[in-house]
């Protein structure tokens, strides 16, 4: 079972946890991406994360899912990427990994998260509390 999706709507961790459960299921590993109030090469206080993603994220973020679907004894991935304006506290980024060990559901989903992470067509722009902002990611 593979979900990937990126949206502008909040994101729920049960949701996709609940998407790769099953009866062979023994593990599921899950990742949590929220956005905070800093960021240490930023002067100033981080009020929210603008992600803006290019017409083909969606597409890629399927490949990488699949990919990591593909993995021998992975039994189920979901994995989503907001878009548009988030506040410090919301997830940006949620995936789960299921397979019947731990071992394997930790590996391919912290490996998921950094490769989403790395090849992911997604721009932020940091909204600071005096309302100036930066762009990461260009």
């Amino acid at each position: 079972m593979t979900l990937a999706q990126l949206t502008d709507a909040p994101l729920d961790l049960a949701a996709h946890v609940a998407a790769v459960s099953g009866p062979r299921v023994g593990a599921v590993a899950t990742f949590l991406g929220t956005v905070r109030d800093h960021d240490p090469s930023v002067d100033g206080d981080v009020v929210g994360l603008d992600y803006s993603a290019h017409p083909d994220a969606g597409d890629v973020l399927h490949r990488l899912a699949d990919a990591a679907a593909c993995t021998d004894g992975v039994l189920g991935v979901a994995v989503s990427h907001r878009t548009g304006m988030l506040g410090v506290g919301e997830a940006a980024i949620v995936a789960a990994v299921a397979s019947a060990h731990r071992a394997l559901a930790f590996d391919v989903c912290r490996d998921l998260v950094e490769t989403v992470k790395a090849e992911l067509p997604v721009w932020k722009r940091e909204v600071l509390r005096d309302g100036s902002h930066v762009w990461v990611g260009l």
